[in-house]
């Protein structure tokens, strides 16, 4: 079945310094740290080219039944973030649901942006930038978060499409990828706007286009995050998420340590106040989104001091060309959980539709299956499907490249153009469309924007004292705080009596 698979799948894919986080000293609960602009939403198109963003207008903008929901984000916030399962605010698109899809969609783009993936680097692998300095050198500074810590995964296990590496000798790490980033809200501007604080976890997918699915191992494993073993996940995505390398000092946490600590940490730290969690992702970094919020859920960690479901804290994915990451269990008991996921997906983009491509979802017999025959191929997709079709956007081009139906910039680029089914497209938020070519070549010729177009000046090479180009030394980075392990042995007595408790 496995190897049916994969032949399935190739036939429709081608082949393609201690002092950098903040930590309690530095995440006041008082004043701010970063400005608030006056534009809350969207901080990208500052980037935009007056001489492109131009062109955009060309396209009319008028429509008679579209209005702008007059209500504070603040007063709706529980439900622009999926309480209600986001019922009545797809179709047509709610304009602060559509603002806030775009910029936690934007947070999952900056992984991206910052990520060095030139082999030639002797950080290839690392992040670009200090987490002090993140987004400003990424132009998102009128956000009004803050860097918490990164998070690290190990290369060391089956999926070497994903992870990069340098080929120098002298690096800075041999087993150890960056893999995002966690963040607060430290401004009192937005968190008043927000109507909470909000944490929020973002994820890193791949630079390369689709290879990556090749190495999925398609066999379910048992999660191990509770006593049911019923409740599985994709053995590949399992092992990103957990694996850890003793010999790295990046790596002796897992992912998963580094993010239940950090999240642990962080609500003790803010306790009492209102507090959202949000997490997001792209491609591979949207099932680890999944299934970051599940781990964190099943540990009950959003429940202060075990208090009853009306105070949990509510936890939201918003998910960009995501797969799927478990089987219908592992669906059923996010629902279970309270686990809200909003699923944006492009209708021609391949990456949703697998693993899972004979037992998924929309098959009618799949409870049945799963549960009666044990089937270990049986996959769901959890949440709610925001579907969208790049054809209906009149700035695309037509073209034959799978890559371009994945990008995030171009799924970002659909929110922002999408009203409802049946509905024309029309750009609401008026963000660049010149952003859609930064990593991929989609827009149509008669806007002049060069495909590929976003690179480091002189690709990150600097003039030294005595005139020579280098690639200039980077200040050294944090591996973990120091109270990791202790903040992580918190999660764990939270977990166990919760699980002595349920029996």
């Amino acid at each position: 079945m496995a190897s049916l698979f994969m032949n399935t799948l190739k036939a429709t894919l081608p082949h393609v310094s201690k002092d950098l986080f903040p930590r309690y000293n530095n995440l006041n609960k008082s004043k701010a740290f970063l400005p608030i602009t006056k534009k809350h939403f969207s901080p990208t198109p500052r980037r935009s080219s007056s001489s492109v963003s131009s062109l955009t207008p060309q396209l009319d903008q008028t429509l008679l039944d579209y209005q702008e929901d007059d209500r504070p984000l603040s007063e709706i916030w529980k439900e622009i973030q999926g309480f209600n399962d986001w019922e009545g605010l797809l179709d047509p698109m709610n304009s602060h649901l559509r603002k806030e899809i775009i910029r936690y969609g934007e947070f999952a783009q900056a992984c991206y942006d910052s990520f060095d993936f030139d082999p030639h680097s002797k950080y290839c692998g690392a992040c670009k930038y200090q987490g002090g300095h993140f987004f400003d050198k990424l132009d998102m500074q009128g956000h009004g978060y803050k860097i918490s810590r990164y998070l690290y995964a190990t290369s060391n296990i089956n999926l070497p499409y994903f992870f990069q590496k340098s080929k120098l000798n002298s690096v800075w790490s041999v087993h150890a990828n960056w893999m995002g980033y966690v963040a607060v809200t430290t401004d009192e501007g937005e968190i008043k706007r927000l109507g909470r604080r909000d944490i929020i976890i973002a994820w890193r997918g791949t630079v390369t286009y689709l290879e990556w699915i090749y190495d999925l191992k398609d066999f379910l494993c048992s999660a191990n995050f509770t006593n049911d073993p019923s409740i599985k996940i994709e053995s590949g995505f399992y092992d990103l998420y957990t694996k850890k390398e003793n010999s790295c000092k990046y790596c002796s946490f897992s992912a998963r340590e580094q993010v239940l600590a950090e999240i642990k940490r962080l609500l003790d730290y803010y306790r009492g106040e209102e507090i959202s969690i949000t997490i997001t992702g792209h491609s591979l970094g949207a099932a680890l989104a999944i299934l970051s919020a599940y781990d964190i859920a099943e540990m009950r960690l959003n429940y202060m001091d075990h208090e009853e479901s009306k105070n949990r804290i509510p936890i939201t994915v918003y998910s960009f060309a995501g797969p799927r990451v478990g089987n219908l269990k592992f669906k059923e008991r996010c629902e279970e959980l309270g686990v809200k996921v909003l699923r944006v997906i492009n209708v021609h983009d391949k990456v949703p539709t697998v693993p899972g491509i004979f037992a998924n979802e929309k098959f009618q017999y799949q409870k049945y299956v799963e549960e009666t025959m044990s089937f270990p191929w049986s996959y769901a997709h959890v949440g709610v499907e925001l579907a969208l079709d790049h054809t209906q956007s009149p700035f695309l081009k037509p073209t034959n490249d799978l890559g371009c139906a994945h990008n995030q910039e171009v799924h970002l680029h659909l929110v922002d153009g999408y009203h409802g089914k049946g509905r024309r497209f029309c750009l609401a938020t008026k963000r660049d469309i010149a952003l859609v070519n930064k990593s991929c070549d989609f827009l149509r010729s008669e806007y002049g924007v060069p495909p590929h177009w976003r690179q480091d000046e002189n690709k990150g090479l600097v003039r030294n004292r005595e005139g020579r180009w280098v690639v200039p030394e980077r200040p050294r980075v944090e591996a973990h705080p120091e109270d990791t392990a202790h903040h992580l042995e918190q999660v764990l007595k939270i977990a166990s009596s919760s699980q002595v408790e349920a029996i």
